[in-house]
């Protein structure tokens, strides 16, 4: 894994870079590690601040309050799996052999950055598993999508559909199936460990390998021509 790479997201989505300083990482490192521990619901700034022993108004210096840090933190993911994607795909022709290893990414998506400390990407990874549609399921989607605060989200998507296109031009769906490839990916697994009657797959602490068989079975049997 290349050293070095930084994570880009929307300005709108906090009022200070938390990047920038030493108090903002520690606001991104502390939050992952909160909202793994308590979900979305329980978490507030108060939480937050006791966690890193600092007064709760320096964390709204930064976020307006815990849905645009929950955003921020869900558009991480969307830009390190995106990443993840150029990365494990490059230099690779054969589309099929792209996709598959897109599905891979997909689902195994908790490989650490070691350039970037503050974000433990394997926590954030089950943060999205659980909770990551909380970010985008809501109320205000429409401003917020004026907002541009989505467009890690279709840029990934649009990504990977090309590389569906690729592999079947007449193939009518290619961002729908994009789309779903990834939300299956979290979603299987959740059911899994938690309302198995929902799905036919079966997973062993982080061994999501049968989600992989099964998100590969439907994109074939999809774009067989």
């Amino acid at each position: 894994m290349p050293v070095g790479i930084s994570i880009k997201l929307n300005s709108g989505l906090y009022l200070r870079d938390p990047q920038a300083t030493k108090l903002g990482k520690s606001i991104i490192k502390n939050s992952i590690l909160l909202f793994e521990e308590i979900g979305f619901e329980a978490f507030t700034f108060k939480k937050l601040a006791t966690k890193i022993k600092t007064g709760e108004a320096s964390i709204y210096r930064y976020f307006e309050n815990k849905h645009y840090l929950f955003l921020y933190l869900v558009s991480w993911y969307w830009e390190w799996v995106s990443f993840l994607i150029d990365y494990n795909t490059k230099n690779i022709i054969d589309p099929k052999r792209k996709l598959k290893i897109i599905i891979n990414t997909f689902v195994f998506a908790s490989k650490d950055n070691p350039s970037i400390d503050y974000v433990n990407e394997s926590v954030l990874h089950k943060i999205i598993i659980s909770e990551g549609t909380k970010a985008y399921h809501i109320k205000d989607i429409d401003e917020e999508n004026q907002e541009g605060f989505f467009l890690n989200y279709k840029q990934m998507v649009a990504k990977v559909a090309d590389v569906i296109a690729e592999i079947n031009p007449q193939f009518e769906y290619p961002r729908a199936l994009a789309s779903n490839l990834f939300e299956m990916a979290n979603d299987h697994i959740y059911f899994a460990k938690h309302l198995p009657r929902l799905t036919d797959v079966k997973v062993k602490g982080e061994d999501y390998t049968e989600v992989e068989k099964m998100l590969e079975l439907f994109a074939k049997k999809l774009l067989a021509k």
